[in-house]
């Protein structure tokens, strides 16, 4: 007999939303209930409407200043203990939603994570340690792990862009003139990327050498909704400072290439060790390289085949806890 669990998801980014949106789908037709959460951000609301997904929008992205995040993650925070202290979901999931994480914890839900950038060490913080099931790929060493202690910790042999690449049937769009050279600024508001510099506009003038540039920025009041994913399954080369466009090219076989210290990850060179079209480089060398791989797509319908499916371990995990009896 089928236990049918009340699950809770917040999306704090893009990525965030994309995830979530591949879990919803997955749990709701095993017959369970999903309360989809998100915040105003120039990444999520376009996205989770383009999916299907009317998420009920708490707060706002507010990285002006220090003061200015940690109020906006503390008004989240308390609209959250507010929506959920009478009717409280059976579990929470999120992609490193820090305001979900302190709420369940103060309200006793367990929590369910997803994690994969040991370089975003604010967040690891006030996070992981909150998991109650962390659930990453075998890209992440056991160092980073023990540092945050989860309490239960679930591996998974591939990258969690798997979960909404696997079965993904982009259309063709032939809006772009070809050869098609996808470029994605750095996640400039980001903690872990405030230092960093931005040289994403310098590198997407040389690339115009070489064919047509789509640069794909963060902000800005001209900026557009593109949807990623489908987006780099039609181009001919990806340029990022980062990870996860290059992990979404790279998994449907398109070269991309990653051009900065913070997108040398364990994820991203995992992907590269597995034989998939992921490339690191620097701003120096990109135009070479980028004229190396333009249009050199890869069949990796194989390898792809051999990645596990981490929603399969999510939604496995989400009935295990259902059942759990309460301590």
């Amino acid at each position: 007999m089928r236990t049918s669990v009340k699950v809770w998801y917040d999306a704090c980014t893009g990525k965030h939303v994309r995830y979530g949106a591949a879990i919803a789908k997955r749990l709701r037709k095993s017959g369970h209930e999903v309360i989809f959460t998100t915040r105003e951000h120039p990444d999520t609301l376009a996205l989770a409407q383009m999916l299907g997904e009317e998420p009920i929008v708490v707060g706002k992205y507010y990285p002006s200043t220090l003061s200015s995040r940690l109020e906006e993650s503390a008004n989240r925070i308390i609209q959250f203990s507010r929506m959920f202290k009478d009717e409280p979901p059976d579990v929470a999931i999120a992609h490193q939603s820090v305001e979900l994480c302190r709420t369940a914890f103060g309200l006793g839900i367990p929590i369910v994570l997803t994690a994969d950038t040991p370089h975003a060490k604010a967040v690891n913080k006030l996070t992981i340690p909150f998991a109650d099931t962390l659930v990453v790929s075998e890209a992440l060493p056991n160092s980073f792990l023990k540092k945050y202690c989860p309490d239960k910790i679930v591996r998974f042999k591939g990258v969690d862009e798997v979960a909404w690449i696997k079965g993904l049937k982009p259309p063709k769009s032939p809006s772009f003139k070809k050869p098609l050279i996808v470029v994605r600024e750095i996640e400039t508001k980001a903690a872990y990327a405030l230092e960093a510099s931005n040289h994403t506009l310098e590198v997407a003038k040389k690339l115009e050498a070489l064919g047509n540039v789509l640069l794909l920025k963060r902000y800005g009041s001209k900026r557009e909704f593109v949807d990623s994913a489908c987006v780099v399954a039609n181009a001919d080369l990806v340029v990022s400072a980062g990870g996860t466009i290059a992990r979404e090219a790279a998994l449907q076989g398109v070269p991309s290439i990653i051009i900065s210290e913070i997108g040398r990850t364990y994820v991203n060179t995992y992907l590269a060790r597995k034989g998939f079209p992921l490339f690191l480089s620097d701003e120096q060398n990109v135009l070479k390289l980028a004229k190396k791989h333009l249009g050199n797509k890869v069949d990796v319908t194989a390898k792809l085949a051999q990645f596990d499916n981490p929603l399969d371990i999510i939604e496995k995990t989400v009935t295990q806890i259902k059942q759990e009896p309460k301590t």
